[in-house]
């Protein structure tokens, strides 16, 4: 990763704009399929963004009606899985299965179709290292850099140097669709929800405009508001039972082979290999509990996530102290991706390379304390970024919450953005105060939330007729092929 922060008397960097190999493919890209031949739109959005950025008046995605919207839905939809469909990737049908099941899934999975709908917009918004997909099951429980657990974003992703009206955007939409699909709310509480989202943002930015407290906060089991409190409590187990509920086989020494661990002792030396490395490049300070960094065993992750479904993702299991089973310690290796925003935002400034790297300077800028295994490492040429699983990583539950609690809990997410987006001039390549820049482009408060909520309300609706459109090219037998250029 090469990440530069300006200073004072140094000059900011110019994006590069010079093509690369990977500019011209989708996200999927890399399966060696002859290039040329596959359909990528990616230059064209781009040269969209950037004479939208200008100010031209442009014709975007969003304005298409009819068959012509379902036919740009279905090409982006293959443009993103590209490889996973190329492939006939098990685990690219079960993705499009569970996308054609719930509005809110398909939501989640398709954010490349989300940021193709405002691409170049906001271009005079102050830009922040956003998260990139934010909606309520991105923020959660994980373990913190003295393995406590924390509550916060955890999906960085797609995270990208942008407005930041483009995480309130696609959170908005998020608390909507999600408070529709999950929670069984009409429009006006959805809308309601939205904008609790969105004001939890405005008092927490002017809080943080006022005491520059943002690297400091971290929201624990005994400072978190009584809705958190709760969820961290009930994250909380053993590590010795919950690595025989879910990882141990009969030794309690290997993985246990099932539908979702598929042991793969043979790459054992492989992977030790890749951790020693990961730990040196990113310079991880490792832990008494991590033992001598010794890898048990090594199995592929199955069905996890949503975005991500058919992603490469490994776990390693490292031996604990105790040398027992009791106290192993399990990482993640999981596939890092294009970003659904590179090639949509508005020209700037921030650049970081590399995908993993990417994720990973996301993780270390938004989240105080965070994972101290979080980092980018490079398997076979492929990139992933790292992650431990702990016993208490956990999300809400959003079918559990009341009218009451889905506010709350939009406003506790709204105020965790503002402080994942206020950390952009700390830790990240932001050189200038934040803060202020963003509460003076927000203007009179009743207007702005008023405009992201009707933003949101839109983007909704054109999500659940988007659904419609894929639920039938799915049932067709859409999503089997992937669009390729004949001459």
């Amino acid at each position: 990763m090469t990440a530069k922060k300006p200073t004072a008397d140094t000059k900011k960097p110019r994006p590069e704009t010079k093509k690369s190999p990977a500019d011209s493919q989708p996200s999927d890209a890399g399966d060696g399929l002859g290039g040329g031949t596959t359909a990528s739109r990616f230059e064209a959005f781009r040269d969209l963004a950037q004479a939208r950025a200008r100010g031209q008046m442009v014709f975007l995605p969003r304005h298409l009606t009819g068959h012509e919207r379902r036919r740009h839905v279905r090409q982006t939809i293959r443009e993103d899985h590209e490889k996973r469909i190329a492939n006939k990737d098990e685990e690219a049908v079960a993705k499009f299965d569970k996308l054609h099941k719930s509005v809110f899934s398909f939501f989640r999975g398709t954010c490349l179709l989300f940021y193709r709908d405002i691409a170049g917009e906001d271009a005079w918004m102050p830009t922040v290292l956003t998260l990139g997909d934010v909606h309520p099951e991105n923020f959660g429980v994980m373990p913190s850099v003295d393995n406590v657990p924390i509550f916060g974003p955890n999906d960085f992703d797609e995270s990208f140097y942008a407005p930041f009206t483009w995480d309130l955007k696609r959170g908005a939409t998020a608390f909507m669709i999600g408070a529709g699909a999950e929670g069984g709310k009409g429009r006006k509480k959805q809308r309601r929800i939205a904008a609790c989202f969105v004001s939890g943002y405005i008092d927490a930015m002017e809080q943080l405009a006022a005491d520059s407290s943002e690297q400091y906060q971290q929201m624990r089991q005994d400072n978190a508001p009584t809705l958190i409190r709760k969820l961290i409590e009930d994250s909380l187990e053993d590590r010795s039972h919950w690595l025989a509920r879910k990882y141990h086989d009969e030794y309690s020494w290997g993985f246990k082979a099932d539908d979702e661990h598929v042991p793969i002792t043979h790459r054992l030396p492989e992977f030790q290999r890749a951790l020693e490395r990961f730990v040196e490049d990113n310079g991880v300070e490792i832990p008494d509990r991590a033992g001598e960094l010794r890898v048990k065993d090594v199995c592929k992750r199955l069905g996890q996530g949503t975005a991500s479904l058919g992603l490469p993702r490994y776990y390693l299991k490292v031996e604990g102290p105790r040398q027992d089973g009791t106290d192993d310690i399990i990482i993640e290796f999981k596939h890092a991706r294009r970003s659904a925003l590179d090639g949509l935002t508005p020209p700037c400034d921030y650049v970081v390379d590399g995908d993993a790297g990417r994720i990973s300077h996301a993780q270390a800028v938004l989240l105080v304390g965070g994972d101290r295994f979080y980092g980018a490492a490079e398997v076979d040429g492929v990139a992933f970024m790292v992650r431990e699983r702990a016993p208490f990583r956990d999300d809400i539950d959003l079918d559990d919450l009341s009218g009451k609690q889905w506010k709350k809990y939009a406003r506790i997410c709204g105020r965790s953005l503002a402080q994942a987006h206020a950390l952009s001039d700390e830790a990240g390549l932001v050189d200038h105060d934040i803060e202020p820049e963003i509460l003076a482009s927000i203007g009179p408060r009743e207007l702005f939330v008023d405009d992201i909520i009707s933003f949101a309300d839109d983007a909704a609706q054109r999500v659940r007729e988007d659904h419609e459109h894929f639920r039938a090219d799915h049932e067709l037998g859409a999503f089997r092929f992937i669009d390729r250029v004949f001459r």
